[in-house]
């Protein structure tokens, strides 16, 4: 995350007293939280997770495949890696035979899909497990060394056992004993090479779950397996006779990706994939009987490629040589597919940003983000001379992690966008002294450093920044031996921009109420034209502001609304003007408005055209002489509070025709001074009110005539006299402004 923090005269904390926060000023962009700076790029830094940047490793490019996967590696005593591919070299699983000085030779290639499993034997032979449907074949020591050898002897077949496991995913060796992970089901498989049952395979023990995912063995004779389904981790005593095993621990998550053990006996674990509900944990059993248990998540992560998106992340879990279990961590954004322990240090190959981690064992959540690979997913694990190997996928390379520090560590931050044209000040750091450290500042004006930003300059010793002002700004710390940096800050100072009035409209007949409260089925919308939206520059969609206002309908009053924004993030205050047309001089309704609308009496202003200005000004967060003030007048619009005028209302009877009685012949005009006529209605004896049209239909004008016959309605109720009747006329102008007439009639 990137803050930004006001100077208001005392530094805070990052993140407290949000209410607090102005924008006008002096502002200060920080980096020091590892959330932040693991943004940036690091090329032989590493980043701990308490914020601090020293030397990461040295790393280096020792072997790429030319494909996208590698699903296996290992190593010998002599330095020599062997990297296990599919697919896409030479399209069938290989196994690759690279030096030291990166050359490869290729030393096995089978039919299947790809090598899933490597390890090598204490007699300098090489198990090489393949998948899906696959095999477990052996290379002797001489073939594991000569160039384009393709005879291997099969140790183990599953298509010839009473499971028929589909996957083989990890091979382990105790003595001269081969133990064999398999999925689809879930098996452990014991193959002895020496013995009176040399050769033949027998299930260790089998569960419901949907594999066995990896293993590990250990010095004493102990295998540690994981599993994918319900993510359980056991571990059984292959040197004793009839062990069963244990399951050691459920964890929270459905597949066990990768195991690894220190010297003191403690084991650790990688956990990713969420589980469905209901999940439970398989119960294992020794010989050939499976125990059948349902579970909801069939499959498993790796099984559909390494680049399989895990979007819950992933968990490493301690498991202390006295059995007790622990999370060390949880790392959101990463899935832990290999863990090794290397001096004193737990390391984690993760995917799918390609990072190297390395985890405290004893403090829980303290980590250090290592290397970053160029490779999507860090897959595997092995020891190399001063260091170790690490497999990648997408695209498949193998990569050296030295002991030794990196002797060129730099890191550069990500690009930084103050949101306008700033002035760049004083750089602050941590440690002041920059002991080790180089620090250097570039700028622009457009998104990418790529496009004419300036050069790097250093910064000062006395941390003084000199580079053009501009709107991007971007740091570089370059790390010498013994150099560590834990926060860089920059601070600068936006050129005031001027405010933005977007639009401006008018509502007569509507009232914004003081309290706020709205009666129902009393309302007016007040919204922004449709086509305002389409402005180049105005975001309308997205501003809360521009919603429809809800108003009190009311004839007395008019409300004015208006959208507004400053680029700064200033607050704003508002004054409101208005002219008539014909007038020249504007004059002031109300000024120091925080609202963005304002609702007045129509009564004060004459009958008439106007037009309203809104006036916004970033006075409330800047000097007088600093402030800027922009403008925008709205449409015009009429304020008309006057009935229409009535003319002689004259009315007569005529005679009827031999069907019809009498009528009543009624003449009358109307005449309004601002608005034209809207319509009128007719009441004969207090009848009920009539629509009329007049001469020529249309109503549009300011004056309008009626000439029409009135039917004599029948008598309901007894009258002195009924040859008398009253006709009653009333005419509205467009602003509902309304005259009554009456004429009597005999």
């Amino acid at each position: 995350m990137i803050r930004r923090i006001c100077a208001i005269g005392m530094v805070m904390a990052a993140g407290l007293l949000p209410g607090l926060v102005r924008a006008q000023g002096t502002k200060l962009w920080s980096v020091e939280r590892y959330e932040e700076l693991s943004k940036g790029t690091a090329e032989g830094v590493a980043i701990r997770s308490d914020g601090v940047l020293v030397a990461g490793p040295a790393t280096s490019l020792l072997y790429a495949t030319g494909g996208s996967y590698v699903w296996s590696l290992a190593s010998d005593a002599s330095g020599h890696a062997y990297v296990g591919v599919g697919g896409s070299v030479g399209g069938s699983a290989a196994v690759m035979r690279v030096g030291e000085d990166g050359k490869a030779t290729k030393i096995f290639e089978g039919k299947e899909l790809g090598v899933q499993g490597l390890r090598t034997m204490p007699d300098g032979s090489l198990l090489v497990a393949t998948s899906p449907d696959g095999k477990v074949y052996r290379l002797a020591a001489a073939q594991s060394r000569a160039a384009g050898a393709t005879d291997a002897t099969v140790i183990f077949d599953p298509a010839k056992t009473d499971e028929k496991p589909k996957y083989i995913w990890d091979v382990a060796v105790i003595g001269q004993s081969v133990f064999i992970a398999a999925g689809a089901p879930a098996v452990v498989y014991r193959v002895d090479l020496s013995g009176a049952s040399a050769g033949a395979p027998h299930v260790l023990f089998k569960t419901a779950d949907q594999h066995i995912r990896c293993l590990l063995a250990t010095e004493n004779g102990t295998l540690w397996a994981g599993s994918d389904g319900a993510g359980v981790i056991y571990k059984i005593a292959t040197l004793q006779k009839d062990a069963k095993p244990f399951a050691v621990y459920a964890a929270s998550r459905k597949e066990i990706t990768a195991l690894a053990i220190d010297p003191a006996g403690n084991i650790y674990a990688a956990g990713v994939g969420s589980k469905g509900p209901g999940t439970l944990p398989p119960l294992p059993v020794t010989g050939n009987v499976g125990v059948t248990i349902s579970f909801s998540q069939p499959g498993s992560a790796t099984a559909a490629g390494s680049n399989t998106l895990v979007p819950e992340g992933s968990e490493i879990y301690k498991i202390g040589a006295d059995g007790a279990p622990s999370k060390l961590i949880t790392l959101k954004d990463d899935v832990v597919y290999g863990l090794a322990f290397r001096n004193g240090g737990l390391l984690a190959a993760t995917g799918n940003r390609g990072r190297v981690y390395r985890v405290d064992t004893d403090v829980a959540g303290r980590f250090t983000d290592l290397a970053h690979l160029e490779a999507s997913q860090g897959i595997a694990f092995a020891a190399a001379p001063g260091g170790v190997l690490v497999a990648t996928s997408n695209s498949g390379k193998v990569f050296r992690l030295n002991d030794a520090a990196s002797k060129s560590a730099a890191y550069t931050s990500e690009v930084f966008d103050a949101q306008g044209f700033s002035q760049w000040g004083r750089a602050e750091v941590r440690p002041e002294n920059l002991q080790g450290v180089t620090l250097y500042v570039r700028s622009g004006n457009v998104p990418s450093a790529l496009m004419g930003w300036s050069d790097w300059t250093p910064v000062g010793t006395d941390h003084a920044v000199t580079v053009p002002a501009s709107r991007f700004v971007q740091w570089k710390a370059v790390l010498g031996a013994g150099g560590a940096l834990d926060r860089v800050a920059l601070n600068y100072l936006p050129k005031n921009a001027a405010p933005v009035v977007d639009d401006i409209v008018v509502q007569a007949g509507a009232r914004m109420p003081a309290g706020g409260g709205v009666l129902p089925n009393n309302t007016v919308q007040i919204a922004f034209p449709v086509a305002a939206g389409g402005v180049p520059g105005l975001t309308f969609g997205g501003d809360a502001n521009a919603a429809p206002l809800t108003a009190q309908k009311d004839k007395t009053a008019i409300t004015a609304r208006w959208l507004a924004h400053d680029d700064n993030g200033d607050d704003l205050m508002f004054a409101v003007w208005y002219r008539g047309t014909a007038e020249t001089n504007w004059r002031l309704l109300k000024d120091k408005i925080s609202d963005r609308f304002y609702s007045f009496d129509s009564a004060l202003l004459p009958d008439g055209p106007y037009v309203l200005k809104v006036v916004a000004s970033d006075a409330p967060v800047h000097t007088d002489a600093d402030a800027i003030t922009a403008e925008k007048a709205s449409a015009e619009f009429v304020v008309d509070t006057t009935p229409p005028v009535p003319g002689t209302l004259v009315a007569e009877m005529v005679a009827g025709s031999a069907n019809v009685g009498q009528k009543i012949h009624v003449r009358f005009e109307a005449r309004d001074a601002v608005s034209p006529i809207a319509h009128a209605e007719y009441s004969v004896d207090a009848g009920p009110w009539q629509y009329v049209e007049p001469v020529g239909k249309v109503s549009d004008s300011l004056a309008e005539r009626y000439d029409f016959a009135a039917a004599i309605p029948n008598v309901t109720s007894p009258v002195t006299d009924t040859k008398e009747h009253v006709v009653a006329v009333r005419v509205f102008d467009r602003f509902e402004n309304a005259v009554t007439a009456k004429a009597v009639v005999r």
